[in-house]
């Protein structure tokens, strides 16, 4: 793959959230600002939203790469399509306490026997939602009744909850007052900016030993921005296409031009058989792909990205298999026509 082209140790533009690339533009910055203040109080609910793809899971893993496990036990709890009561066995499962055949009653004594223990052993116990967008009113209120958990002096549960906008909405309605009365801090992480954007991007090719090469014109930045709006995920997205594209065409030098010609192509994968009428010639790298249904492979593992936060992994090992198939094909019908007619086809080593 382009790894090996470029002389990168990994892949720079992965979808998997990784600590390693932490990018600290402003509102990442201040994010983790307000994760580390909630922290440092040791009670209350800390809300962190943001657009899909903003970098809220990659917060969470930056916070976590850095807990001292000597002073904080932490749960981070990923898939939200639950009830109240699956939300409690959650919780439970979460600290890695048993909860298979028990009642509420039961999970609730187990687990403030767990958070007193965690404060015996002069530790605080932290739980982290993440997709709370899918939480239902119930849901939260279930979680909120968690925070009575408390000595004479202090809470024995902390919970930080992270999602997109639309929690927003659940956390103003009617019946969440009291949870509002125990936010001590409240956060909304936008896109970034044109020039966080470029550095985003170095930032994170120097992480796997970028030296210059591949380079980006200033128009070739402008038009990645211009698609990505500023969203790590859908630059992340984008960059990988990118040197997929320059590692098939052997390019160490990326125009405004070359990136326009990856989103015509990312766009051509998502629209639906034959709605724009065109007919492509048999054999073409754009029928290939067709026929291996990219775009439909795509748009599904989005969606289950976005029901199954904890799939990511399984997404990026589809992708990259997926990759691997194309560059393959691809790859030999370059070498088939490059070859002159009339010459003999030398047998061809297995590349990826």
């Amino acid at each position: 793959m382009y790894e090996t082209f470029y002389g990168f140790s990994a892949k720079p533009f992965q979808l998997r959230p990784d600590p390693h690339f932490f990018f600290g533009s402003k509102g990442h910055k201040r994010a983790m600002a307000y994760l580390e203040y909630g922290l440092s109080q040791g009670e209350g609910f800390i809300i962190v939203t943001g657009e899909v793809g903003a970098g809220k899971t990659t917060l969470v893993r930056n916070l976590f790469n850095g807990l001292p496990s000597d002073q904080i036990v932490a749960a981070h709890i990923v898939n939200t399509h639950l009830d109240p009561d699956d939300t409690l066995r959650m919780v439970v499962s979460a600290f890695g306490l048993p909860y298979e055949g028990a009642s509420k009653t039961d999970l609730l004594t187990r687990l403030e026997k767990f958070l007193c223990d965690v404060d015996h052993q002069g530790k605080r116990a932290l739980l982290v939602i993440d997709e709370a967008q899918n939480l239902s009113a119930r849901t939260v209120e279930e979680l909120r009744m968690l925070s009575n958990f408390q000595t004479d002096d202090k809470s024995l549960l902390q919970t930080f909850l992270l999602g997109q906008p639309e929690f927003r909405a659940t956390l103003h309605s009617p019946g969440m007052q009291q949870l509002r009365q125990r936010v001590i801090a409240s956060y909304h992480l936008g896109p970034m900016d044109a020039q966080e954007t470029r550095a985003y991007i170095e930032h994170r090719m120097a992480t796997v030993g970028w030296n210059g090469d591949p380079s980006f014109d200033d128009g070739a930045h402008a038009a990645i921005y211009a698609y990505s709006g500023g969203i790590p995920r859908k630059v992340n997205t984008l960059m990988d296409r990118v040197l997929l594209m320059g590692y098939l065409e052997e390019m160490h030098a990326f125009t405004e031009a070359d990136i326009n010609t990856v989103i015509s192509d990312i766009s051509e994968e998502f629209q639906l058989p034959g709605a724009n009428g065109d007919s492509l010639a048999a054999g073409s790298p754009a029928v290939l792909a067709q026929d291996l249904h990219v775009g439909e492979i795509r748009t599904a593992d989005m969606r289950v990205e976005e029901r199954r936060g904890n799939s990511v992994e399984m997404l990026d090992e589809r992708m990259m298999r997926l990759e691997k198939s194309i560059v393959s094909v691809l790859s030999i019908l370059k070498k088939i026509v490059a070859t002159p007619q009339g010459a003999v086809t030398q047998p061809m080593d297995n590349q990826e």
